[in-house]
């Protein structure tokens, strides 16, 4: 929690105010999901805590949790998705008519997210999970409600989505895309933040599959619940480490910092130079 809101935050404000000391051709999508990484830390992970230590979520908190879990994975995956298009199709996040669809295409990400997170508010199916620390959808009635909303979710949510990542990064790495932008932009950490969100990921997209296997609507297995919310987690604070790979980035982090720093301190002079033989 503590690492994916201070790090998260941090990666905001760089991006905010130290935006013109990084090339960043692709901004939409990566401040996008930088965003919902934040957001998830603040509320999703932090509410899981409180659960772990208070034993459960009560109402409306609860409800609210579920909903904005949802929201959060759907904009992720959709804000990569639409980087590796972009990167693919070389369509900056301004300049272009196309930048005006893939910023539509990022807030539909969310919206989409919001609506889908919503229906199993209104139809009742939340309850408290210890396994997965929060608030979760359980099937007790009907395996074909189940069913359609699963497969509808995750058709239109994630598989599309990631079938745009695979294909795009599939053939960017290949030289079929647009040469657009340099290895010093931003963008060239795309390749890492997909490892990373597809293999923390992994967990919660196969316990969705073995839950479609079980006709007597018993849930997952506790460990492979419990093992989905902490890879969760975990993709939410490692992402901020992911962006410090790019090297005009780290140099914006630290310009950030000694400008704070001199914010608070007198001005250092200049005492001397020494020359290095290289």
């Amino acid at each position: 929690m503590v690492l994916g809101v201070l790090g998260n935050g941090l990666v905001l404000i760089v991006k905010l105010v130290c935006k013109d000391h990084f090339q960043c051709l692709y901004w939409l999508p990566l401040f996008s999901l930088t965003l919902s990484d934040f957001f998830c830390s603040i509320l999703i992970i932090c509410g899981s805590l409180l659960a772990v230590l208070s034993d459960g979520q009560i109402s409306p908190w609860c409800e609210v949790v579920s909903l904005l879990k949802f929201t959060f994975i759907t904009s992720s995956i959709g804000s990569i998705a639409i980087l590796c298009v972009q990167r693919f199709m070389g369509i900056p996040s301004k300049g272009k008519r196309l930048s005006v669809v893939m910023a539509v295409a990022c807030v539909a990400s969310w919206c989409t997210g919001a609506v889908f997170g919503a229906v199993p508010v209104a139809y009742e199916w939340i309850r408290y999970d210890p396994a997965e620390m929060l608030c979760a959808v359980f099937w007790e009635s009907s395996y074909s409600d189940m069913l359609v909303y699963i497969l509808c979710a995750f058709s239109i949510s994630i598989f599309v989505p990631f079938l745009l990542i695979l294909c795009c990064s599939i053939l960017t790495c290949a030289g079929f895309g647009k040469k657009c932008s340099s290895q010093d932009d931003l963008s060239s950490i795309t390749p890492l933040l997909v490892i990373l969100y597809l293999f923390c990921y992994a967990p919660f997209a196969a316990s969705e599959l073995v839950l479609l296997g079980r006709l007597d609507l018993t849930p997952s297995p506790e460990w492979l619940r419990s093992l989905s919310s902490v890879m969760a987690y975990l993709d939410c604070c490692l992402n901020p480490f992911i962006y410090c790979t790019n090297k005009d980035f780290r140099k914006a982090v630290l310009i950030l910092v000694w400008n704070k720093r001199r914010s608070t301190s007198p001005e250092p002079v200049l005492t001397g130079i020494t020359r290095l033989e290289l």
